[in-house]
C-alpha cells in the first residue's frame, strides 16, 4: 500500500544502494506500523541532468528525494519516526549528507488505494484482508515476506 518513489541524479544510485533501500524502507515501514513488507513498493527514478530543481536552479547531484504516498491513520509520532528513519538509512546507505535527502509522507484514506485486485485494508485489519485473497495470491505474497 505505500508506494516510495526514490528520485537521484541518474548514475547517483548503484543496484546494490537501490536494493539496500528498499530494504531498508521495508524494514521501516513494517517496524514502524506493524503492516507486512509485501504492502510496500519502492520504485526509483532515475533523473537527466537538467531535470530536477530547486528554486529555479539544478539541484545538486547528489540530492535524493523520497515520495511515500500511503494509507492514514499513522500516530504523529510513527509518522515522525519513519520520517527521520528513512532519512538517516538512505543517506547512510547513499553516502549523502542527511541534509541532502527530503522525506515526504502523504497519507490517503484506505478506500482511496486499491492493490492486488482489492480496495485496501484500514490498518490493522491487513490479516482479514489476506485471509479474503484468493489462495494462489496468498502464496504469491507470502513468499514475498
Amino acid at each position: 500500500m505505500p508506494i516510495y518513489v526514490c528520485t537521484a541524479a541518474l548514475g547517483r544510485l548503484t543496484p546494490v544502494q537501490k536494493t539496500e533501500i528498499a530494504k531498508g524502507i521495508t524494514a521501516i515501514y513494517h517496524e514502524e506500523t506493524g503492516a507486512p513488507g509485501y504492502l510496500v513498493q519502492v520504485i526509483f527514478y532515475d533523473i537527466a541532468p537538467g531535470n530536477h530543481y530547486v528554486a529555479g536552479r539544478p539541484t545538486p547531484a547528489d540530492q535524493i528525494c523520497i515520495r511515500c504516498d500511503t494509507r492514514s491513520g499513522k500516530t504523529n509520532t510513527q509518522k515522525s519516526q519513519m520520517l527521520r528513519r528513512i532519512m538517516q538509512d538512505v543517506a547512510r546507505v547513499s553516502g549523502a549528507a542527511e541534509d541532502a535527502v527530503s522525506v515526504l509522507l502523504c497519507e490517503l484514506p484506505a478506500a482511496n488505494i486499491a492493490e492486488y485486485g482489492r480496495v485496501a485494508p484500514a490498518p490493522g485489519e491487513e490479516d482479514a484482508w489476506f485471509s479474503s485473497l484468493p489462495d494462489a495470491l496468498r502464496e504469491r505474497l507470502r513468499a514475498l515476506a
